[in-house]
This record gives structure tokens, sequence and C-alpha cells, in this order.
């Protein structure tokens, strides 16, 4: 925690809404309600009703906004929402970074990641202490027909989902909104943001490592996986710049 929080970060504050489990009594990962840093406290059925999923003309992926506009999930807006129930022995050391908490600065997110790193070896720890053999691996099933609904705190950020499934047991209908779909309307608004304050008059191989960098705070695999990025620069006769991200 301490060796991320020392690198030197891009002084990039933006404004968004970061939203994550809530939980009064631990650092919500896989029970809670689901709450924003604007207020929003609801269920985890609540979600369809709060969150409105659509597709977008310029992407095949999915959109999700919160009041109409883009919000942001994972580890930044989990520390930013829960970082009071860190247990204590994870709080003192993160009250010694020099990286604020909350943050609006997305470059701060490898310090969350370490925070989060710290919290689950711990977590592992204690798990490992208490464990006790269960009587049996499993217990038997008996299909029922109904609807689950069910959200936890992937690495990502949020995972929403819903199941339907018919008396023999038999899935129905599934719905899942990943953290992925969650983040990307953010995303493209830290791209423009971050781009323009790095300034568009640098090089094209700048303005794609920069670009490359805001995309990795969201998703640190996406940009070598899935090769995604996409920059076209065109420049005009006064040497201004104007980007076109995919």
């Amino acid at each position: 925690m301490r060796w991320t929080a020392a690198f030197e970060f891009p002084v990039d504050e933006q404004p968004f809404t970061s939203v994550a489990l809530g939980h009064p009594h631990e650092y919500a990962i896989g029970a809670g309600r689901i709450q924003s840093g604007d207020g929003l406290d609801v269920s985890i059925g609540q979600f369809e009703e709060q969150l409105a999923t659509s597709q977008v003309p310029h992407s095949t992926a999915l959109h999700t906004r919160l009041d109409s506009r883009p919000y942001l999930v994972g580890p930044i807006a989990r520390l930013n929402l829960n970082f009071r129930e860190l247990p204590p022995a994870v709080r003192v050391v993160l009250d010694t970074l020099p990286t604020p908490t909350p943050t609006h600065n997305m470059f701060h997110s490898v310090v969350a990641r370490a925070v989060e790193v710290l919290l689950a070896v711990r977590e592992a720890h204690r798990l490992l202490l208490d464990y006790e053999s269960p009587a049996a691996p499993a217990v038997p099933a008996h299909p029922v027909a109904g609807t689950a609904i069910g959200a936890t705190e992937a690495p990502r950020g949020l995972l929403w989902l819903r199941f339907e499934v018919d008396s023999r047991g038999v899935l129905r209908h599934a719905r899942i909104v990943p953290p992925t779909s969650q983040n990307q309307g953010r995303c493209e608004e830290d791209l423009r943001a971050s781009l323009e304050r790095f300034g568009l008059g640098r090089s094209d191989a700048e303005l794609a490592r920069h670009a490359e960098r805001v995309v990795r705070n969201y998703d640190p695999c996406i940009p070598c996986a899935a090769h995604f990025l996409r920059l076209r620069v065109t420049r005009r006769p006064h040497r201004s710049s104007q980007n076109s991200l995919t």
C-alpha cells in the first residue's frame, strides 16, 4: 500500500458518483445494499428501478446510468464509500498514506487495489484459522419455480444478476449486469476529460499511452487482452487536435 501510494500520479480530479454495496458492519463484498455517494440506498432487488441500462449508437457495449448520468463502480468506488468499515489493521495503514480517501482521481485506483489486496489476505487468514469441516460437503437441492436476485462486488466492481427458473430447475431467463458495462460511460467521460487535460497537441504515441493508462484505472487487463484501443487523430493547421477513441 505504501509503495503504490508513493507513485507519481497525474493531477486529474474529476467529478463522478461512486456506487457500491454497503454494509453497516463490514467492508461490503458479498452482502449489503446498493449505495452511492449521492445518497442512493436501496436493496439489491431495486437495482432495475434505479439504474437504467441501454444500448448506445456508437458502441456494442451496454451503458448503465444512475439519474441519467454515468457512475463509477470498482475499487475506488468501494473505498470511497466503505473505508470506514475496513478492519482496524488495514484502516490504520490507509490513514498514513499520502493519497486522500475519498478520492476523485482515478489514477489512485492502484492504491485502492493494494488496500483490497491487504484486506483479502487478512480475510483469507481469518477464514483459515476459523475453518471447521462441515458434516457433509453439500446439501440436497430440490428445485422450485421462482426468481433469484443477487449482487456481489467483483474485482472490477458491482456485479448484479437475476435468474428465473421453472419447477424443474430449468433456467428460463437470465440477466447479468457486469461492472464493465456499468463503468463504460464513466470511462468514456474520463478519456475525453483526461486527454484534454493531458494536451491534445502531444504525439499520437503519447496520447495512446495516456489513454491506455486511463482505461487501466478501470480494468487493468482489457488494454492488453482485447487490444481495444484504436486512436485516430486529426490534426488541424493551427496544430490543435481532435481525437476519436473506440
